[in-house]
């Protein structure tokens, strides 16, 4: 994976980074979601650079190789404003005063919060597989708690990490295979999982979810603060936001001054299963 791509870890002052980054041009980071690492960009962060952009791929604070926050009473560690600040200072450290934010399933949120506590630093904005946390909460009904229990059984103190630390493959791996992620792909991933600081951590991420990320998101709602840079929503037609929520760019007119997007045919993890339909809407977009 990312041959000829620099691996390293970047200190962000509360916490190590590890990254994988290559490229010259206009600065691209791709963020990543749970349960994943910087690793599931491994087919479309090449395409980017021969494209011609320098593309950024770290492991969000909490997350596969980076650091693990001491962990705060209110969760706030790993709030996306946290791992957000970590984001501008890693890219601020490679060279990159400005920036597009792509960010997939939990790493969307942290790019919507990178462009609205950052907006001179966010040049575009790349949001898929997910509406606002507060959104999602606000409209959270049987089918949501059905569905996505986990925000809430995440939510809960010790017994997520008793859960998932008793069998790591029978929580995640059911549809996490090595001949649709890519080998050294499924490898990371696996090394996360049977990690008990990173499971523990990427359940803060829940907890900070439901409490201080939601607090965040309702207050820039008070506020009247909306996204101003150029947004592009995507999602995969075989994932369920429509399903939940009718037409998702509804759910986000609201928060992007200029906002377009389309689904694309993919499950969930599009990054893996369809990269070039994706790379192509990155590069229609960013260019």
């Amino acid at each position: 994976m990312f041959d000829g791509f620099t691996d390293e870890r970047v200190d962000v002052g509360e916490v190590e980074l590890r990254v994988r980054h290559a490229g010259r041009g206009p600065a691209v980071l791709l963020v990543h979601g749970h349960p994943r690492t910087g690793s599931t960009w491994h087919r479309v962060a090449p395409r980017l650079v021969d494209r011609g952009f320098a593309v950024v791929c770290p492991d969000m604070r909490g997350y596969g190789q980076s650091g693990k926050a001491r962990i705060l009473p209110d969760h706030s560690q790993q709030s996306k404003r946290a791992v957000a600040a970590d984001m501008v200072r890693l890219m601020h450290t490679l060279g990159h005063s400005t920036f597009a934010a792509v960010g997939h399933d939990r790493g969307c949120y942290v790019a919507l919060r990178l462009a609205l506590d950052h907006p001179d630093t966010v040049s575009r904005l790349v949001v898929i597989d997910g509406v606002p946390i507060s959104e999602a909460l606000a409209r959270c009904d049987a089918t949501f708690a059905r569905n996505w229990y986990h925000w809430f059984f995440f939510a809960q103190p010790d017994k997520p990490e008793r859960a998932i630390g008793a069998d790591p493959d029978a929580w995640y791996g059911d549809k996490a295979r090595p001949d649709r992620m890519g080998v050294d792909n499924h490898r990371e991933f696996r090394q996360a999982i049977h990690d008990p600081a990173t499971v523990r951590a990427m359940l803060e991420d829940y907890r900070a979810g439901l409490g201080v990320d939601r607090a965040h998101e309702e207050a820039d709602r008070r506020a009247g603060r909306t996204v101003r840079c150029p947004t592009l929503l995507l999602w995969s037609t075989r994932d369920d936001l429509e399903d939940l929520y009718g037409d998702p760019l509804a759910v986000w007119r609201s928060w992007a001054d200029d906002l377009r997007g389309h689904p694309i045919e993919s499950g969930h993890h599009v990054a893996e299963e369809n990269p070039d339909d994706l790379t192509a809407a990155l590069c229609h977009f960013l260019a």
